[in-house]
């Protein structure tokens, strides 16, 4: 009996070791970022680009006149987001990817407090995030809403209530997304301030906001990549000017 007891204490012991290794294992794992990510990491004329603490995309022709910090979806690597970050920064504006813990942004809701104490020169910042990043920045702005002033939902939704903020909200989303479907995406219009701006992509699928490749469970995009992306870095920019006006 006593074998047998100790047995079972040993299994217990064990147990939630295992359970943790393998959750740790599974969130580590990420697609790689495809070529055209890779290529945006590179400065060039117009942007600056630093990987060290952040992904930063620092436009080098005068002073940035706001910035976007930018939560990755769950499992997806930061750089995967690179191309739309280059983007906005030729724009004039500072875009900051932020590296996540377990690449899973609910543990990270609070990184842009630091990217913010980084950059005391921006006076206007806007978060936002794909899919779980994107949930997670909302639950950021809720916590600090004297910090920012917009928020850029890709293929996400809040699952905080955000309606009585003084917030530019945008939020985009594809018809052909399998995940973050066109209902739960409207489902949450109650928990988002009425001036909020809807962006419908008809045709985009929910990979096709970041270059990773294809995900499980999403749905075949209608518009090419580059076509969804164009409107996604639009949005961007135009939420951005406003933040900054």
């Amino acid at each position: 009996m006593r074998k047998v007891t100790r047995r079972w204490l040993w299994l217990l012991l064990i147990l939630p070791v295992i359970a943790v290794v393998g959750f740790v294992i599974w969130a580590s794992i990420t697609p790689a970022p495809m070529p055209k990510a890779e290529a945006a990491l590179q400065s060039d004329d117009l942007v600056r680009v630093e990987t060290d603490t952040w992904l930063q995309f620092v436009p080098i022709s005068g002073e940035a006149r706001a910035g976007l910090i930018f939560y990755p979806g769950g499992r997806v690597d930061p750089r995967s987001y690179a191309p739309m970050a280059h983007a906005l920064a030729a724009e004039g504006y500072l875009a900051v990817i932020t590296f996540m813990p377990l690449n899973l942004a609910v543990f990270g809701i609070n990184q842009a407090d630091g990217v913010i104490a980084a950059h005391p020169e921006i006076a206007h910042w806007a978060v936002g995030g794909h899919s779980l990043g994107g949930s997670m920045a909302a639950r950021y702005v809720q916590g600090a809403p004297s910090k920012v002033d917009g928020l850029l939902l890709l293929a996400s939704y809040p699952d905080v209530d955000l309606s009585q903020l003084a917030l530019d909200v945008v939020v985009v989303y594809g018809t052909r997304d399998g995940l973050a479907t066109v209902e739960k995406v409207e489902g949450a219009r109650s928990l988002l301030p009425a001036s909020t701006e809807w962006i419908e992509i008809e045709g985009g699928n929910h990979a096709q906001f970041s270059w990773y490749g294809d995900q499980v469970g999403d749905n075949t995009a209608e518009i090419s990549h580059e076509q969804q992306q164009a409107q996604v870095i639009d949005a961007g920019i135009s939420l951005l000017k406003r933040v900054a006006a």
